[in-house]
């Protein structure tokens, strides 16, 4: 029990460290890595919590589309990504950081098998049904603007270019 109290902490810090360095950092593609990280770090987190279900979301949503929507939208609205200080290479800092968060997710994943809590099961029908039958028009509305909105801004940031 004492080493996962002790994960939780170093997991905690790890984040609470990758929030401050993506609101410290001056180029926008260093601060969308650091909340890559963070969200990575998140997710091992719920792995930790035994919440699998939240975790595999966190990376497959967050730590995955999102970042690679960002890191996209970035890539097509600038045409100078990287600053000088950005073609050295990764620092100790983000190295030390990604490499204790890797420790960490897999001594959380590797930790299910011992875990004495119970894990209650749900049925993800219930859930399915409300989000595609209930609310899908609502979702894909949602979708709709969104992909409005980002049309929208790539249109605006890229006028004055041409």
């Amino acid at each position: 029990m004492i080493y996962e109290e002790i994960a939780f902490v170093l997991l905690a810090l790890v984040a609470i460290a990758t929030g401050v360095l993506a609101l410290l950092v001056r180029e926008l593609v260093h601060t969308i890595l650091w909340v890559a990280v963070f969200f990575v770090d998140l997710a091992a987190l719920y792995f930790l919590l035994d919440a699998p279900f939240l975790g595999v979301l966190q990376l497959g949503v967050y730590a995955g589309a999102v970042t690679v929507l960002l890191l996209f939208g970035i890539m097509v609205t600038r045409k100078r990504i990287f600053s000088q200080e950005a073609r050295i290479g990764i620092g100790a800092i983000p190295f030390g950081l990604a490499v204790v968060t890797f420790i960490f997710v897999v001594a959380a994943i590797g930790e299910f098998p011992q875990s004495s809590t119970t894990i209650y099961t749900y049925d993800p029908t219930a859930l399915s049904q409300n989000l595609f039958n209930v609310n899908g028009p609502w979702l894909l509305l949602l979708g709709l603007i969104m992909l409005v909105a980002v049309g929208g801004a790539i249109y605006l940031v890229r006028e004055g270019r041409e």
